[in-house]
């Protein structure tokens, strides 16, 4: 049996979410390595997930949670060799991928409303959460923080890194900066539209020495440019979205620190422009959380060095 290449289901998939969102839910997709398919969320959202694994397996669960710009597809590499012992999902975050993307009047995109959809990820899979590592990173990092302040025994524990905890502008990139309010957020953000192109060919290597530039897997590369934008949504309009609520949750999170019960660890590229290394340090500092500089990676450690997250997450089941 020839099985579809990625891009052919990203395209029967696209079909699909405009003829018939209800027949997402559990309506598997056969594709090579492991299965993508849809999970209704409520009525505004259906998330395209990615779900590998033993047939049997009491090793425990990882759910990856990407960054801008990025798709699922980012964690296939890792998902296809963690999944030889661990049960593995990862989704594509709302305005990211194939899942939806309503209007702002309908869903706001903010990290509070992110750590809404993960809450029900959790709930609708039925994952066993006392076994549960949530690896995530970039935008997937302060959801996950908001729901573990609510639900301190969401996971066994929170993998978390290259993300902002806290409003400190002098540690962000400009243009992160420049969304998080008005005058500058709406012309950073037609900027950003405008050279889509040119962020999704170097934003996982801007900052990098020569010698450790690396290429992303045609896949992924094909899966992020041709889902940059569907219902008149693109990744960087929801990302603005989410930048602009940013400061009001990064506050909150910092408000109720001591609220932070399970377990973190922080890991961080020493060469991450985007968000610098102190944030992360200082995070890790606050929470009594343990913090790992990684040297000579960036802002995508899971790209730039994948066998590193394998090894991450097995660390955090063996702790």
């Amino acid at each position: 049996m020839v099985m579809p290449s990625l891009k052919n289901f990203v395209v029967t998939a696209s079909m699909a979410v405009a003829s018939a969102a209800s027949a997402h839910a559990g309506a598997a997709i056969s594709v090579t390595g492991p299965k993508i398919d849809f999970i209704k969320i409520d009525e505004t959202i259906t998330l395209r997930r990615m779900v590998t694994g033993p047939a049997s397996s009491t090793n425990g669960t990882v759910l990856f949670l990407h960054g801008f710009p990025e798709t699922l597809t980012v964690w296939k590499e890792i998902a296809e060799t963690l999944g030889k012992d661990y049960e593995v999902h990862a989704f594509d975050w709302p305005g990211y991928g194939q899942s939806s993307r309503p209007s702002a009047l309908q869903f706001s995109y903010s990290p509070k409303d992110y750590a809404k959809v993960l809450r029900a990820y959790i709930e609708k899979t039925g994952v066993d959460r006392s076994n549960l590592v949530i690896y995530s990173s970039d935008i997937g990092g302060l959801p996950a923080l908001l729901l573990a302040l609510d639900e301190p025994t969401v996971a066994r524990k929170i993998i978390v890194g290259d993300f902002a905890p806290f409003n400190r502008p002098q540690y962000m990139y400009e243009s992160l900066q420049n969304l998080k309010a008005e005058p500058t957020a709406t012309p950073t953000r037609a900027y950003m539209n405008k050279t889509s192109d040119e962020i999704l060919h170097n934003v996982h290597r801007r900052g990098l020495a020569p010698e450790a530039q690396y290429e992303l897997a045609p896949e992924v590369q094909a899966d992020m440019k041709d889902s940059w934008e569907r219902d008149g949504v693109t990744s960087a309009d929801a990302f603005a979205f989410y930048y602009s609520h940013f400061t009001r949750d990064e506050d909150y999170l910092e408000a109720n620190l001591a609220k932070l019960r399970t377990p973190v660890k922080v890991i961080w590229g020493d060469r991450d422009i985007y968000i610098k290394p102190e944030m992360g340090k200082e995070f890790a500092e606050r929470t009594n959380s343990e913090f790992d500089l990684l040297a000579g990676i960036g802002h995508f450690p899971h790209l730039q060095d994948p066998a590193r997250t394998v090894k991450e997450v097995r660390a955090a089941f063996a702790d």
